[in-house]
């Protein structure tokens, strides 16, 4: 009896009821944007700073770092990381001869013609101001259309499999690849950062003046009209393009953890500046473009600025914001921004180098390209602005994202400069 009655009295005591306390990582599966907001928006009795998911604060980029040189069967090469993201760019330098171009004849026909009438109409004096340390003219030289007339710049980005768990094997190019491509050939003509006078090959035919024309005999001698110039000289032979150096730029990311572009595009930059051709000059008897090996004789690029994408998203509180639907705001929604104002609770934050947890759950993007200004003012040019996806990003806040991206210039200038 004794026993039945303690059996009894154990079934029942009422149980404990099961925990509802979700780990974090389910939490942020299950309610990603309520998990986002309760790292941005604490409570003001915590007395907490606004901070992201991930630890940064909203304008906080990832660590970045830089590595120049790693692959040794290029021209140039470096490997960016961006937190977790991780591009690899390697760039290979091709031959491409005038000869192979069709549109060559015409246009060179065309150039040559403008430049024996410039040196005709100017004194040897001011041509000789006008040409630079090879010889050729700034003019002709600094002739960027070049580059995106015969397609001297091909960059090529692809996102390799185990990047992320999206891209398996065997997979076709994915819209994401296709389109960061399109934009680092854009932004490659727009910043017109390679100097098309570093890609060109020339051959300047040699100048046979009088003495060298005369035969040497003492019984007979040959009269030779030669054309000469002001100062009594001989006029140089002109000078052609022969070939010219085609770059092809292939960008991998081995590592997708959001922001790729800025990631793919600080790959490419360094890589430029890693990149170094060899001295090539024209066979005339062979008529081929020939190529030392010493590397001591290669030589670098001069690139135009250090052009650096900064990549922001918005993230709004209300996660079903009317915006997107409604464009002009009704009454009642422009109360609701008037009194959350007043309060001084925020309804949106642009959250600097968005991971790729924050890009599933931003509504806009902005992307700043700035550079310096090396004529020694220092100011910041904005060479790129690209938003897109709404419209909360407005004129004052646009001023504060430049000088967020002005600062992100500095550590971008300090990293390449170690590499």
């Amino acid at each position: 009896m004794a026993s039945t009655a303690a059996d009894s009295t154990a079934q029942a005591a009422p149980t404990a009821p099961p925990s509802l306390i979700l780990p974090p990582s389910q939490f942020a599966r299950l309610q990603p944007h309520a998990y986002l907001l309760a790292h941005l928006s604490p409570p003001a009795s915590s007395q907490q700073p606004s901070l992201r998911a991930n630890g940064r604060s909203p304008s906080q980029f990832r660590i970045t770092s830089a590595n120049t040189g790693s692959l040794t069967h290029t021209n140039g090469s470096a490997v960016v990381r961006l937190g977790d993201t991780t591009a690899v760019c390697g760039i290979k330098a091709e031959i491409l001869h005038t000869e192979d171009i069709p549109s060559w004849s015409v246009s060179h026909s065309s150039s040559s013609l403008a430049s024996n009438k410039r040196r005709k109409l100017t004194s040897p004096a001011e041509n000789l101001g006008a040409d630079r340390e090879d010889g050729s003219e700034e003019t002709d030289d600094d002739d960027d259309s070049y580059i995106e007339d015969f397609s001297l710049l091909v960059p090529n980005l692809s996102l390799s499999t185990g990047c992320a768990p999206g891209f398996i094997p065997g997979a076709p190019p994915s819209a994401l690849a296709q389109s960061l491509s399109h934009q680092i050939l854009s932004l490659l003509r727009s910043t017109r950062i390679v100097r098309s006078k570093d890609l060109q090959i020339w051959y300047q035919r040699p100048n046979l003046g009088r003495e060298e024309l005369e035969v040497h005999n003492e019984d007979e001698q040959m009269d030779v009209d030669v054309e000469q110039d002001r100062s009594g000289g001989a006029t140089p032979e002109p000078r052609e393009i022969k070939a010219f150096w085609v770059l092809y730029i292939d960008i991998m990311i081995i590592s997708l953890a959001g922001n790729p572009f800025d990631a793919a595009w600080l790959s490419v930059l360094a890589a430029l500046r890693d990149t170094k051709l060899p001295r090539a000059w024209w066979d005339v008897d062979n008529e081929i473009v020939v190529c030392s090996d010493l590397v001591s004789e290669a030589r670098k690029l001069s690139l135009r600025g250090l052009p650096v994408a900064s990549s922001f998203g918005v993230f709004e509180a209300d996660a079903a914001a009317g915006w997107r639907a409604v464009l002009i705001p009704d009454a009642e929604e422009e109360r609701k921004i008037a009194d959350s104002e007043r309060k001084g609770i925020r309804r949106r934050w642009i959250l600097a180098d968005p991971d790729g947890y924050e890009e599933g759950l931003s509504l806009e993007r902005v992307c700043l390209v700035v550079d310096r200004d090396q004529g020694g003012s220092g100011e910041v040019v904005i060479v790129k602005l690209e938003k897109n996806g709404g419209f909360a990003v407005d004129r004052k806040e646009l001023k504060q994202l430049v000088e967020i991206s002005a600062q992100r210039w500095e550590d971008i200038n300090q990293i390449l400069g170690q590499c």
